[in-house]
């Protein structure tokens, strides 16, 4: 498991050093211009995997302004949870359409680079605190 937020990124997951330093800079990046809090899981779901990602959502400090990026590449599985302030400025659309160039580039094989870029998307369609 990798979980990445607020500058922790662990180095026991599937990225190299040089992908965690992109990672955690551009988690920075998104809560600095966003005020939001951004944060990547990467692991294993337990089923159902939405209700997985919504309870690692609430353990995020200050989770009604979070928006967390789940991710389990062995199960295929993407999921974008939202926090009530967060939801406001990132729309269910806005998510989708991060969540689907996230999927076309891990299905090319770009972890890391899908991420960043989601990361990106969602930050973009927040706007500026």
């Amino acid at each position: 498991m990798a979980a990445t937020g607020h500058g922790d990124a662990t180095a026991d997951g599937p990225f190299t050093t040089r992908q965690l330093l992109r990672l955690d800079h551009a988690l920075r990046i998104a809560d600095q211009e966003t005020g939001l809090t951004f944060s990547v899981y990467i692991g294993e779901f337990e089923t159902p995997a939405r209700e997985f990602a919504e309870g690692l959502h609430r353990q995020i400090d200050g989770a009604e302004r979070a928006v967390l990026i789940a991710i389990s590449p062995n199960q295929r599985k993407l999921e974008i949870v939202t926090g009530v302030e967060a939801r406001k400025r990132i729309s269910d659309r806005d998510a989708k359409l991060a969540g689907l160039s996230m999927a076309a580039a891990f299905a090319g094989g770009d972890l890391a680079g899908g991420v960043v870029s989601g990361l990106d998307q969602l930050a973009s369609h927040a706007g500026r605190s």
